[in-house]
C-alpha cells in the first residue's frame, strides 16, 4: 500500500489524460507541410511524448537550424489547440482518485501553463488542483524544475512529495528533485526505460493512490520482478 503525502504532483499526457490522437495528429499536420526524410507512424510519435517537441523535431530533421525547429514549434502550437481536444478523453478512474485524494495537488507536466490548465478545465479536473504548474520559459522534464517549482510554491520539503508519471523524463525528473516517484503502467512511456530508474511505486490504475484502496497490484518492489508488462498498452516497442 502507497502512503499518503502532504503533495502530489502529476504527469497529465498519458497519466491523468490519453491525448495521444490529438498531439499525434497535430504533429502530423506540421509534418505534411513540412515532410521529413523518414515516415513515421504514431506508435513513433507517442514514444516523444512527455518529451519536448524539439527532441522530435530535431531527430526528424537533423541538421535543421534552431530557427527552423522553432518555427515548426510554432506550427504545431497553433494546430493543437485548434483541435480543441475533440480525440483526447479521461483515463478510468482519474476522476474518483483526484476527487478522494487528499493532500495538495499539481501537476508537472511539458506543456505550458496556460495550455494545462485549459486541458484540466476542459476535461472537469481543474477543480481538483491547488496549482497548475508547467513548463515555462526553463528546461523540461527530466530536469527537475518543474518539480521543484510546485515544491516553492507550497513551501514543502521534496520527501514530502510524490510524483505521478508515465515516462522515463518524468521518473527521473522526481529523483533528481529529490521526491518520492509512482510510475504508472498505462500511458506512452517505455516501462523499461523506467524500470532503470527505480520508481518508488508501481500502480496500474491511480486510485490505487487511495489509502483506502489495497489492492494487489501496487508495489514497491520492481513489476518485473514478477509479471511482465511490455504488452499492457498493446504498443510494438
Amino acid at each position: 500500500m502507497i502512503p499518503t503525502f502532504p503533495v502530489y504532483l502529476f504527469d497529465v499526457d498519458g497519466t491523468l489524460v490519453d491525448s495521444a490522437a490529438d498531439i499525434c495528429g497535430a504533429v502530423r499536420a506540421v509534418l505534411e507541410k513540412n515532410p521529413p526524410a523518414r515516415a513515421v507512424d504514431d506508435s513513433f510519435l507517442k514514444r516523444y511524448i512527455g518529451h519536448h517537441l524539439i527532441d522530435l523535431f530535431n531527430d526528424l530533421f537533423p541538421g535543421m537550424p534552431p530557427d527552423g525547429i522553432d518555427r515548426l514549434v510554432c506550427e504545431y502550437r497553433a494546430v493543437y489547440p485548434a483541435r480543441d481536444h475533440r480525440a483526447t478523453h479521461v483515463y478510468p478512474g482519474v476522476i474518483e482518485a483526484l476527487s478522494a485524494l487528499g493532500g495538495r495537488k499539481s501537476t508537472a507536466t511539458t506543456k505550458g501553463t496556460p495550455t494545462t490548465r485549459l486541458v484540466l478545465e476542459r476535461f472537469g479536473l481543474l477543480r481538483f488542483f491547488d496549482h497548475v504548474q508547467g513548463t515555462d520559459g526553463f528546461p523540461c522534464k527530466p530536469a527537475p524544475d518543474v518539480v521543484l517549482k510546485s515544491l516553492d510554491v507550497f513551501g514543502v520539503r521534496p520527501e514530502d512529495c510524490l510524483l505521478v508519471g508515465d515516462s522515463a523524463p518524468d521518473m527521473e525528473a522526481g529523483r533528481r528533485a529529490g521526491v518520492k516517484t509512482c510510475a504508472v503502467t498505462w500511458g506512452y512511456g517505455d516501462l523499461d526505460a523506467m524500470r532503470l530508474l527505480q520508481p518508488d511505486f508501481w500502480i496500474d490504475d491511480l486510485r490505487e493512490l487511495l489509502p483506502a484502496l489495497v489492492t494487489r497490484h501496487s508495489s514497491a518492489l520492481n513489476p518485473y520482478e514478477t509479471r511482465d508488462l511490455s504488452c499492457r498498452r498493446g504498443r510494438d516497442e
